[in-house]
């Protein structure tokens, strides 16, 4: 069960924050498309990029912006749409 949770929705893109044992997750949906960036629980690590909450890792990121911009494209839409949880704010190094 996650120790944490939030979802936001703006401009027809879904954001939802999540906790696992072993990460911090924050996944994008937008019209079937999604995107999802993680981290690892203690919020030191590089940030993944992946397809789907649970998928392949694309890339990694020291910063968040780097992140989001890679999430929004693979969504197809500018970074500064996507809507982030307040729970998600401080990701990144």
């Amino acid at each position: 069960m996650p120790d944490a949770e939030s979802e936001v929705t703006a401009e027809g893109i879904t954001a939802r924050y999540y906790e696992t044992e072993t990460e911090r997750v924050l996944a994008f949906e937008r019209d079937g498309a999604s995107a999802a960036v993680a981290q690892n629980v203690e919020g030191y690590a590089m940030l993944k990029v992946r397809p789907t909450a649970d998928g392949d890792e694309l890339e990694r990121y020291y910063g968040f912006d780097m992140a989001l911009d890679h999430a929004a494209e693979l969504l197809g839409v500018a970074p500064s749409t996507l809507p982030i949880p307040d729970a998600a704010a401080d990701m990144g190094m």
